[in-house]
């Protein structure tokens, strides 16, 4: 039976970048809601571990299948296996990416380039494959992460900021072309979490309560926050949303004068 309000019984979910993080946490929250698992990232053994624990823990199938996705071709492999292991995909969350780094001035062409493939191509190339798939059957859903570095910019993080807001745009379009066909995208923009890279760098001390001081409800996120978004946009709750970008931020900073 189902845990929780969501109910994705007999779904077929693929999420990139599940062997941690947010996605690793996504995709536990999708099979124990009814879903049966295509996960995918670079780790295999990292990955495969995580399947065990969704198996194990839901008893629900979950393929575990290593795959770089910023390569198209072996995006290509990874929804044939997908198709072959379980004959159709219903929902993919492009969760792939991670920081990149570097101030305008120090930007060399080669990370400028990997910071996009990391963060803009996977998503594309992903919707793009599964997106054939989805066409033919006339349904499916796609929710893409993104990060509110995509929505305000993060000085220092020229490379991810503008792959992330790639993104964004990547799904508004899709939205548009393939709403007509049944298909609803969207997607959700985390401001900061607490994953595994984030919680060590609380412990030490890069980040400080100062640091969350700007949001307004005064602390980070955490991946199940995410994950709950993910799973409502990815739902029949949302039926009528698409070409939206959600930011799970803990609020915008604001600037200005209070009574408090």
């Amino acid at each position: 039976m189902p845990q929780g309000p969501w109910n994705f019984e007999d779904k077929i979910v693929l999420v990139t970048g599940a062997s941690l993080g947010i996605g690793a946490v996504t995709a536990q929250m999708f099979a124990e809601a009814g879903a049966d698992m295509v996960i995918a990232a670079r780790g295999a053994d990292k990955l495969e571990a995580r399947a065990e624990a969704i198996r194990s823990s839901t008893g629900r199938r979950c393929l575990a299948a290593s795959a770089d996705v910023t390569d198209p071709q072996q995006v290509r492999s990874l929804v044939d296996q997908a198709l072959e292991a379980f004959g159709r995909i219903d929902i993919l969350i492009n969760n792939a990416g991670n920081s990149v780094r570097s101030s305008l001035r120090k930007l060399t062409p080669e990370l400028w380039q990997y910071g996009r493939a990391l963060n803009m191509d996977s998503a594309a190339y992903c919707t793009m494959a599964v997106g054939e798939h989805f066409l033919a059957r006339k349904s499916g859903v796609i929710v893409n992460i993104s990060s509110v570095a995509g929505i305000s910019g993060t000085m220092g993080e020229v490379p991810y900021s503008a792959g992330k807001a790639g993104i964004q745009m990547l799904t508004r379009v899709a939205a548009a072309e393939w709403g007509p066909h049944g298909i609803r995208v969207n997607c959700v923009a985390p401001g900061m979490t607490v994953t595994e890279k984030v919680q060590g760098k609380i412990d030490a001390g890069v980040y400080t309560e100062a640091a969350f001081a700007r949001f307004p409800l005064r602390r980070p996120g955490t991946s199940e926050e995410v994950a709950h978004a993910v799973l409502f946009l990815a739902s029949d709750y949302a039926s009528y949303i698409t070409g939206q970008t959600l930011a799970v931020d803990g609020g915008p900073p604001i600037a200005g004068f209070t009574d408090d």
